[in-house]
C-alpha cells in the first residue's frame, strides 16, 4: 500500500460530503467522487494496464486515467494532475461530458461506489506517453468498437469502471 491509499478523498458520511481515507472509502464501499479521462485520437481510445502494485483491480486494462479529487480539489484540475502523474501528459484541452453513478466490486473486498466527473480530450495524433511504473504497466491505442466488444468478451482483462462505463455511457462519452 502507498502514502496514496491514505490520501483524504470527497466521501459522503451520513449524507454529509467528508474528507475520507481513500482505502477506508473503498473498505466501507462508501460513495465517493473520482475523475476518469478519455484521450481519444480518431476512432481510437487511449488505454493503461494498471500497475500490479495498485492495491485493487492490479493488471487490468482501465480508461485513459481516472483517480480520485482530493478535498476541495477541482475535477478538472485533478483530471489534469493525475494525467501528469500516471502518463506524463501534460497541456491537453479537456472536454467534461458528464457526471455518472456506479456501484462496482473490485476485488478484495473492495467497493468502488463513485460519482465521476467523465473528461475528453480529443488529439490529433497519438500523443507520446512517459507511464509512471508505480501506476501503469502498459498503454495501447484501440479502436473503440472494438475495446466496448472485448470488455463483453473478456470482462476479466478490464475494470468494472470500464465495462460500466462501455455499455452503460459511450454514446455520451465518445461523441
Amino acid at each position: 500500500m502507498t502514502a496514496q491509499d491514505h490520501t483524504l478523498i470527497p466521501a459522503w458520511v451520513d449524507g454529509t460530503l467528508t474528507p475520507v481515507e481513500k482505502l477506508r472509502a473503498h473498505l466501507e464501499g462508501l460513495r465517493h467522487k473520482a475523475v476518469s479521462v478519455f484521450v481519444l485520437y480518431e476512432n481510437q481510445v487511449l488505454i493503461q494496464r494498471r500497475a500490479l502494485g495498485k492495491y485493487h483491480t492490479p493488471g487490468l486494462w482501465a480508461n485513459t486515467c481516472c483517480t480520485h479529487p482530493h478535498w476541495d480539489e477541482a475535477p478538472e484540475a485533478c483530471a489534469h494532475r493525475r494525467l501528469k502523474e500516471e502518463l506524463g501528459i501534460k497541456g491537453l484541452a479537456l472536454a467534461y461530458r458528464q457526471q455518472v453513478e456506479y456501484r462496482a466490486d473490485v476485488g478484495g473486498g473492495l467497493i468502488e461506489h463513485e460519482l465521476v466527473d467523465i473528461f475528453v480530450a480529443r488529439v490529433d495524433h497519438r500523443i507520446p506517453t512517459a507511464p509512471n511504473p508505480e501506476e501503469v504497466m502498459d498503454v495501447a491505442w484501440v479502436e473503440i468498437d472494438s475495446l466496448a466488444q472485448d470488455t463483453q468478451t473478456q470482462a476479466e482483462v478490464f475494470t468494472p469502471w470500464l465495462r460500466i462505463y462501455l455499455k452503460d455511457h459511450a454514446a455520451q462519452i465518445f461523441s
